[in-house]
């Protein structure tokens, strides 16, 4: 009888969406949201259908789901904003909002990377020291090669992996965090 009944309701729930879609629209705006609120909301009334002691007042009892999950809505992206304005405020007090320019990020990168460069596969220390730490053009790069663009790429990625995996191993920690101002050498 339970499945029955909650069956009608979400039958009923469906025959109304574009009105449920207009009343969410007014209250965000955006159409992306609106699905994600509407959805949400349907979720919560097949989790909640067993509250709904009257199925014909399953439309108001939605109405009040769909209130309840646009303010949640509203509600953490609200804080989601304050975070992240208390995140920039602190790196514009501390004066590290700018990224650093690339020959000072150079300068602290992780010593161990210079030393464990050669012991990589194949051309990939070329590859790395050429395009990522001598700032080369990779066409430039594929045209000495002799090799495509995309073959490039694919090298490079494997490369940098390689490098990646290296690193990991060498200096723990440390290589999780970007090896800036690594301490582990």
């Amino acid at each position: 009888m339970q499945e029955r009944s909650t069956n009608g309701v979400m039958q009923r729930l469906l025959e109304n969406e574009s009105a449920f879609r207009q009343f969410i629209r007014r209250r965000v705006g955006d159409d992306v949201v609106v699905d994600d609120i509407l959805q949400q909301s349907l979720a919560r009334a097949v989790e909640r259908s067993h509250s709904l002691n009257n199925e014909h007042s399953a439309l108001a009892w939605f109405y009040r789901i769909l209130r309840h999950t646009v303010a949640d809505y509203y509600r953490s992206h609200g804080a989601e904003a304050r975070r992240n304005e208390a995140v920039l405020r602190e790196l514009t007090i501390s004066g590290n909002h700018q990224e650093p320019p690339l020959d000072e990020l150079q300068a602290t990168a992780c010593t161990c990377l210079h030393g464990l460069l050669p012991n990589l596969h194949g051309n990939y220390a070329e590859l790395i020291k050429r395009i990522d730490l001598d700032g080369e053009s990779p066409v430039q790069v594929a045209k000495e090669l002799k090799i495509s663009r995309n073959n490039l790429t694919v090298r490079l990625h494997r490369a940098r992996q390689s490098l990646r995996v290296s690193l990991e191993k060498a200096c723990g920690i440390c290589s999780k965090h970007g090896c800036l101002n690594c301490t582990c050498g």
